[in-house]
């Protein structure tokens, strides 16, 4: 067991004392109510002050997609969901069955991404409040698909695909700072942004990117340009969301007053 699945457990032990019943669907964020007892988790978490109220924000990875528990009473619920299928044909073949040499380096570059996306840093503390990265893309692909790469099956795809035309701008979704920039054999020219407290967003496929590693940046400015680099089938963007490491549901940050209405569902139990 994952470390990030082992602290989403922990915290399911931790809201039996908070609340009677929750329920959330795989890749989506739940809220329960903070108090002294998370001090004695293991792992920091996102903690959201609302109308004088401390909230604890977590991730339900999708690794438990296949399963609808009861923890303790019926504290969580996981709700089973058929997020259906993606299938595509990539025609160059050498970036399907991978050389030895594009396989060390597909590796090496899978450390690098998963050791930016560990990091945890509190410059700022994130509001939930996001905007669409390209405001007139269109969804290619959701979050949670089963993906067949001409017709074997791969891992899910625990991502947004954004398609739009190639130099379309990209914008960042909140503040940040940019701790990861490169180009990447899957990912193409790939950029990632620390919101703060756990909170993390990537950017693949890229035409250009305007910004580098340690930069800061603000809400709706640009940090480059679609593309079609690396393993792609056209030029769009491909968006990741982690929280404490578990990759989320990108498109549900979009909903309008999607923080209160996280905070309500809680409300709505207790």
């Amino acid at each position: 067991m994952n470390k990030a699945f082992y602290s989403f457990f922990s915290l399911l032990l931790y809201a039996n004392f908070c609340q009677s019943a929750l329920s959330g669907v795989p890749g989506e964020v739940i809220a329960v109510e903070g108090h002294g007892a998370i001090s004695k988790l293991d792992q920091r978490f996102l903690e959201i002050n609302f109308k004088d109220q401390n909230y604890i924000l977590f991730a339900i990875p999708y690794s438990a997609s296949n399963e609808s528990k009861q923890f303790d009473g019926i504290d969580i619920n996981i709700i089973k969901k058929d997020f259906g299928e993606s299938r595509i044909t990539i025609e160059d073949l050498s970036k399907v069955d991978l050389s030895k040499e594009d396989a060390d380096r597909a590796y090496k570059e899978a450390m690098q991404i998963r050791n930016a996306v560990n990091s945890y840093s509190t410059d700022f503390k994130p509001n939930m409040d996001f905007s669409s990265p390209i405001p007139d893309g269109i969804i290619s692909s959701r979050y949670g698909k089963k993906r067949f790469i001409n017709n074997t099956p791969r891992s899910p795809h625990l991502s947004l695909d954004i398609a739009a035309s190639e130099g379309t701008p990209i914008q960042a979704p909140s503040k940040g700072k940019v701790i990861l920039t490169g180009n990447f054999f899957y990912s193409g020219n790939y950029l990632i942004i620390d919101h703060g407290y756990g909170l993390i967003s990537s950017y693949s496929h890229m035409s250009e990117i305007y910004l580098e590693a340690g930069d800061y940046v603000e809400k709706d400015q640009s940090i480059g340009a679609v593309g079609s680099t690396g393993r792609v089938t056209g030029p769009h963007l491909h968006w990741t969301v982690y929280l404490n490491k578990i990759r989320i549901n990108p498109e549900s940050l979009l909903k309008k007053d999607y923080l209160q209405g996280i905070l309500q569902s809680y409300k709505d139990v207790i």
